[in-house]
């Protein structure tokens, strides 16, 4: 008795006309136009990542080329060319992998093999997956043949890595480049699979199946076949999680949310039990990301996400666009990115994430000194500090305004005068404590070297954060940044954090009314007298050098 030959999803439900493909209508499109126009290139190349459907536009270019009712743009699929191509057997369709013949004798065979005419169809047409491993000498040596093949050939090459095809090869192909497919495509794609093979899928299942496919329909397709073999004729959201150790939508959200809001206990707790369950922490990481990535999005196009996201999902980005302002949201989407880079090779990727939240949190809670100065003018101006927009400061304020609660409108303005002063205050403090630390790294840099040039030529101009911001005259550009080396800049980060017991970052800000320092620097912030100039070690080394004389 012969075993029984189960075919996968993938292969079952594999496109066979252009109006199959799905995500792909650009593609589908230009091809249709071509092949009725009788407007066929004699090379075509198809780029994108896996599963998105080249291979399978490539199949149903051929039969559209060799379908015994054709050229047409709809294959009949009955007559034996297109059952032929479709089972990957047609004598006249040669499907080469490119991994495992990319070598110029592979290349040569072909050469030698396309003066021949095809057997059955009209044209005999090479498809060759993954071009891009085909080695340097194999290239030169296709690149004749495919710059003038004969009537009666046809070459298609698919890859994923469309920047390791050399350029010549390139400039002698039409290239489509196949995009991934949006998840309520692929959501529906499976709805509709799911129908046919009378599976009863919720809708949230197929969402979260789509979510981590990440655009790729064959593979939502093989994880729809995993989770029959799994659960049977009923899927459910929970089941799509449990099997690939994917994390709810609603779950990112609620993280999401209480990040904003700063409730540190509440996102860590939400963490631990994620953790418990035994969720994959990189992959939660991703979709942290994602999701902020779409809210960075929705906040400047709500309408961009029509496609990608869900009614439910856009209510709760519109309620979070309220919490974070653009700035604030670039900062955390760099903040859980690098986390997300240190998870990768870390053995303890819950601690990562752990520390990446609670810092996340304390730097929504950090005011920077753009926003005390434009706060500065809104109190002057008469105006209230916004809660929403800056908590840090609003707090300040609030605390300056306490006494006036009920009092006299003289009294109120000198409270509003108060929590002016304030605010000022805090600015000069930070750019004294900011004068003050300077003081402390020059006195450390050695006297001779280019980090001493560097240092006389910057002037400390404020804190931003975790930013320590260097001002230089805009006319010292190409100076500075001839002088400001990674190395250079990580010598001054390391002596501001011996200075100061805190990291910072180094930032170079070009701005006007800012003069370099005299000569061999400020120790201090007093200029070196004439005594200390001619005893300075470079000076009489000079001196010795050039047997020269000091004229006062």
């Amino acid at each position: 008795m012969e075993p029984v030959s189960y075919e996968v999803f993938a292969r079952k439900y594999r496109p066979q006309t252009f109006d199959d493909l799905v995500g792909q209508t650009h593609v589908s499109r230009t091809l249709k136009n071509a092949v009725a126009q009788n407007r066929l290139a004699h090379a075509y190349l198809f780029v994108g990542p896996r599963g998105i459907g080249k291979t399978s536009t490539a199949r149903i270019l051929a039969k559209s080329l060799n379908c015994l009712k054709g050229p047409t743009v709809t294959p009949c699929g009955q007559c034996d060319n297109c059952r032929e191509i479709a089972g990957g057997n047609s004598l006249d369709v040669i499907e080469i992998d490119g991994a495992s013949n990319n070598s110029v004798e592979d290349v040569r065979q072909l050469r030698e093999n396309v003066r021949y005419a095809p057997a059955k169809g009209r044209y005999k047409i090479y498809l060759v997956d993954e071009v891009h491993m085909l080695s340097p000498a194999a290239f030169n040596a296709l690149l004749k043949t495919l710059e003038e093949p004969p009537p009666h050939v046809k070459f298609i090459f698919a890859t994923t890595e469309p920047q390791k095809v050399l350029p010549t090869i390139l400039s002698r192909c039409q290239r489509f480049d196949l995009h991934r497919i949006p998840a309520n495509l692929i959501a529906q794609h499976l709805q509709f699979i799911a129908d046919k093979e009378k599976i009863t899928l919720e809708p949230a299942a197929g969402h979260a199946i789509a979510r981590g496919a990440e655009g790729g329909l064959r593979d939502a397709e093989s994880m729809l076949d995993q989770l029959v073999a799994f659960c049977g004729e009923k899927i459910s959201e929970n089941d799509v999680l449990n099997v690939f150790g994917f994390t709810s939508k609603q779950t990112v959200i609620d993280l999401t949310g209480r990040i904003l809001r700063g409730e540190t206990p509440d996102a860590i707790d939400l963490l631990h039990q994620q953790s418990e369950a035994g969720k994959d922490m990189m992959r939660l990481m991703s979709d942290l990301i994602a999701y902020l990535r779409d809210l960075l999005v929705f906040k400047a196009k709500p309408d961009a996400l029509s496609e990608d996201v869900d009614p439910e999902a856009q209510k709760s980005l519109a309620a979070h666009a309220e919490l974070i302002t653009n700035d604030r949201l670039l900062e955390l989407i760099d903040q859980f990115a690098a986390a997300e880079g240190r998870m990768k090779w870390a053995p303890n990727k819950k601690l990562h994430f752990e520390v990446a939240i609670i810092k996340a949190i304390q730097s929504l809670r950090q005011a920077t000194l753009d926003e005390v100065i434009e706060k500065l003018g809104e109190l002057r101006d008469g105006k209230a500090v916004s809660e929403k927009e800056s908590p840090s400061v609003a707090a300040g304020v609030r605390a300056a305004r306490k006494p006036s609660e009920g009092g006299s409108p003289s009294s109120q303005n000198l409270a509003a005068d108060t929590a002016a002063t304030t605010a000022t205050r805090v600015a000069e403090t930070a750019m004294l404590d900011a004068d003050e630390l300077w003081q402390k790294v020059v006195a450390k840099i050695p006297t001779k070297g280019f980090l001493r040039t560097l240092s006389e030529a910057i002037r400390p101009i404020g804190i931003d954060g975790r930013n320590f911001l260097l001002g230089h005259s805009p006319d010292d550009k190409s100076k500075i940044e001839s002088l400001a080396s990674a190395n250079n800049r990580r010598q001054l980060e390391t002596l501001l954090r011996e200075a100061s017991g805190r990291d910072w970052s180094v930032k170079f800000v070009a701005k006007e009314g800012i003069l370099p320092q005299k000569a061999f620097g400020v120790l201090s912030g007093e200029v070196k007298s004439a005594e200390l100039f001619k005893d300075d070690p470079l000076i009489q080394e000079a001196i010795e050098i050039f047997k020269a004389q000091i004229k006062s």
